[in-house]
């Protein structure tokens, strides 16, 4: 399964301090993911890709996306990324180490995939994918069908999102990509709605579960889920931080500092960087995570598989086959109280 980080900050942060030098970053997560128990494919090693917005975005002479940087080589024996990665900052980050579950071992087919301003990235699978490709590619507007390069159902729930993105009356391809943070939402939310209901279509009511942790940005805002299609168990992991500064405290370790409840910086991960117990909240199953500006929204999806019940302990057996575990050793938000004294909202939707 693989891995992918978000950053978010009011100022730059050189890449390196997220991709190669701390102790357990994104880059090392591909060979040592301490959140897998899949002894099958142990890596991360089928490619990686990272995009990022550069610092003079409003530069009429520079295209407005991202700029992104992928290869097929395993991510730590790759020295131009090396070399990137010290010498290259922004305020707006993407990163993804892959071990794949469709397509093959090509560029076309490393996150994060990119459409003018936006930007996406996809941890898990659709179950029955090959079963409802078909249904994928009638539904979806032509222009975003032959958007896709690769053979992974990953992008094809990009092209998905862009449909439904459409669908709400925005333009995808809008130099400007500035969708709001409640339409990025609404765009994820009807995509997880039409897998969802496809998938139980051609895998039955009690089909293998679909594992969709999603994120997509357009430069300012940032939308992820952490999302199973099931009641009883757990997603794959998914995580956030947030502080006033990611620094270097000894060599290789990490921390994030908070002062004055500032958010400065606001990370989202599938798998810690630090090993500070404080420093991360694990999201819950079956939610939206939104930043809005350096504001954290948590929305907890209200479909068919949610639990009204908040103690309620889902099952890890399904993602320990898919060579995740689930219990996490971070702690967990269990009550708005704790979110509202950082400064957090969390609010509910319906699908």
């Amino acid at each position: 399964m693989c891995r992918f980080l978000i950053f978010k900050g009011t100022d730059p942060i050189l890449l390196s301090n997220l991709l190669t030098r701390p102790a357990h970053s994104i880059i090392n997560q591909s060979y040592d993911s301490r959140l897998r128990l899949d002894m099958r494919r142990p890596i991360n090693g089928d490619g990686f890709g990272v995009g990022y917005y550069p610092q003079n975005r409003d530069d009429p002479e520079l295209d407005s996306g991202p700029c992104v940087y992928c290869a097929i080589t395993p991510a730590w024996n790759n020295q131009n990324l090396a070399r990137l990665a010290e010498k290259t900052k922004s305020d707006l980050v993407f990163a993804h180490v892959r071990a794949s579950t469709a397509g093959v071992l090509s560029e076309t087919n490393c996150h994060p995939f990119v459409y003018h301003t936006l930007m996406f990235m996809h941890n898990g699978h659709v179950s029955g994918f090959n079963r409802i490709k078909k249904r994928l590619a009638d539904y979806i507007r032509e222009e975003y069908f032959l958007m896709v390069q690769g053979g992974t159902d990953s992008e094809w729930v990009f092209a998905l999102f862009l449909n439904c993105l459409e669908d709400l009356g925005c333009n995808p391809a809008d130099p400007k990509g500035k969708y709001s943070h409640k339409n990025l939402r609404q765009a994820l939310l009807s995509t997880i709605e039409k897998i969802k209901d496809w998938t139980k279509e051609v895998n039955g009511p009690d089909g293998e579960p679909s594992l969709l942790n999603i994120a997509i940005t357009d430069g300012s805002s940032v939308v992820v889920s952490r999302y199973v299609t099931s009641r009883t168990e757990e997603a794959a992991s998914l995580h956030f931080s947030s502080g006033t500064r990611f620094f270097e405290y000894s060599a290789g370790q990490y921390r994030m500092e908070r002062r004055d409840r500032g958010q400065n910086i606001i990370m989202v991960a599938s798998e810690p960087l630090t090993f500070e117990r404080s420093d991360w909240i694990t999201i819950p199953t079956n939610t939206i995570l939104s930043i809005n500006g350096q504001t954290v929204l948590l929305h907890p999806i209200l479909d068919e598989y949610h639990q009204l019940d908040p103690s309620y302990t889902r099952s890890s057996g399904f993602a320990e086959s898919k060579g995740l575990v689930s219990p996490m050793p971070v702690s967990q938000p269990t009550a708005v109280p704790p979110l509202e004294r950082e400064g957090r909202r969390r609010d509910s939707i319906t699908v």
